[in-house]
């Protein structure tokens, strides 16, 4: 409620949506010696405003690090492939070796399982 409160006092437009069937969300810590890496996109529009970003979380819940970004204007199929490219290059900054790499992409995870190609734009890196 006070969320709410907050979004009215800044006269930010809200528009409330029906719930058809919620689901049950759970965080689960990573193994020890691992490191968990939890990436999103957002787009504005089909075709708009991209940002990405991601938490590097250890263990026992600990933040090792995060990252957001603007990505420009990009089309909404590529933005969780662009997290989740960042989410490495970051890993490989930080010197990770042991990454458990989660995100809700059903095309990312296909890419990754070898069931599908990278899109065109997104093969050189």
């Amino acid at each position: 409620m006070l969320d709410f409160n907050v979004i009215k006092f800044f006269g930010i437009n809200t528009r409330t949506g029906k719930v058809f069937r919620p689901l049950p969300v759970r965080w689960e810590f990573p193994s020890p010696g691992w490191v968990k890496i939890n990436t999103d996109g957002t787009v504005r529009g089909y075709f708009g405003l991209v940002t990405c970003g991601g938490i590097f979380r250890g263990s026992i819940g600990d933040i090792i690090g995060a990252f957001s970004t603007f990505l420009e204007v990009q089309i909404a199929l590529v933005v969780e492939f662009y997290g989740v490219i960042h989410a490495m290059e970051e890993a490989q900054k930080m010197w990770l070796t042991n990454v458990w790499l989660e995100c809700d992409s059903a095309l990312v995870s296909a890419v990754f399982t070898a069931r599908t190609n990278v899109p065109w734009m997104l093969r050189n890196r």
